[in-house]
């Protein structure tokens, strides 16, 4: 696997495959793992840093949706269709146009025709797509787990060579539990094996309050309840260790990361929240899991029942400043 992606960095590395630097500028947020570095919270983060700035648009590739064509994706769409984290953008940025489409160059410029003016297009997971030559690429790795310290799939959870990390302007260290002093920072740059020129970043997680999935203010009450925390993430533990400074008793259904919940999925969530505990208690999920669950609840085992998100924001933790500025 790893002979596999050092030829075809090679062939894009000398020109012998094509690469396009779009005429709109473009940020492109991406990883070298698998996945839960964090790349949807970055997007936001982006989103909310550039705000008064439009028109901005967002593309991916709606992982988990049906088909792989050019869409736009609206307020009022469906997750099957979409894809989750798209919509669950779409719905918190309503002003910023939308899109998905596996082919990344394609894409922007069907962005460029149907966004007049678009100042800026923001990708998420796009890193790997080498045949796009984006303005400015931002880096992901996780407190926990940082490159350096893993490996290429099947040994690790590494999708992409460590080298592949010099193409990054940025890097950015998520998930951290607290700013690191400026010594631990200077380690972090070495292990990392960063050039002087690259920049280096620390963010942490800020949670929401809990509200409805039908976005109404969720009158709920924390401390004596009980939680039935259910997610599909690739990495739900900063959520559950953060739910159980909530409540007096939390269980956690863990599906995998984009599940598409099934009817069946419904009924044994419902069932174990009859059984899990006595007293007060809701059901609590992340907002992603929500942009897939929402179509689902009418008519199903679910309804009715008390059903809160819990959303997160990036905050990076040193010299925030100048992550704007850049």
């Amino acid at each position: 696997y790893g002979g596999v992606l050092r030829i075809r960095h090679t062939l894009y590395d000398h020109g012998l495959l094509k690469r396009t630097r779009p005429e709109v500028p473009t940020i492109a947020i991406g990883n070298l793992a698998l996945g839960g570095t964090g790349k949807t919270p970055m997007l936001e983060l982006v989103l909310r840093t550039l705000d008064g700035i439009s028109p901005l648009a967002t593309l991916s590739r709606g992982y988990g949706r049906e088909g792989t064509d050019i869409h736009e994706v609206h307020v009022e769409d469906n997750a099957h269709y979409s894809g989750d984290e798209p919509l669950q953008v779409k719905r918190k940025f309503p002003a910023v146009r939308v899109f998905v489409g596996a082919d990344r160059v394609k894409a922007i410029a069907h962005i460029g025709q149907q966004v007049p003016g678009v100042r800026a297009v923001v990708l998420d997971d796009a890193l790997q797509h080498r045949a796009l030559d984006a303005g400015l690429n931002i880096l992901l790795t996780t407190w926990q787990r940082p490159w350096c310290d893993d490996a290429l799939i099947p040994a690790g959870h590494l999708r992409d060579l460590p080298l592949r990390a010099k193409a990054a302007q940025v890097v950015v260290v998520t998930k951290c539990p607290s700013l690191p002093t400026s010594q631990e920072q200077q380690r972090w740059r070495e292990r990392l094996e960063l050039a002087a020129e690259q920049t280096l970043f620390f963010s942490g997680i800020r949670y929401g309050p809990l509200r409805a999935i039908d976005e109404s203010v969720f009158h709920g009450s924390e401390g004596q309840i009980g939680v039935l925390l259910v997610t599909g993430i690739a990495d739900p533990a900063p959520l559950l260790a953060h739910v159980r400074t909530l409540a007096t008793t939390v269980e956690h259904m863990a599906f995998t990361d984009h599940h598409m919940f099934t009817r069946a999925d419904l009924q044994r969530l419902a069932e174990r929240y009859a059984n899990f505990a006595a007293g007060p208690k809701m059901l609590v999920t992340t907002e992603k899991d929500a942009a897939r669950l929402s179509s689902s609840i009418a008519g199903s085992p679910l309804e009715g029942l008390p059903l809160a998100v819990i959303g997160m924001q990036a905050v990076i933790l040193n010299e925030p400043e100048r992550f704007a500025d850049l």
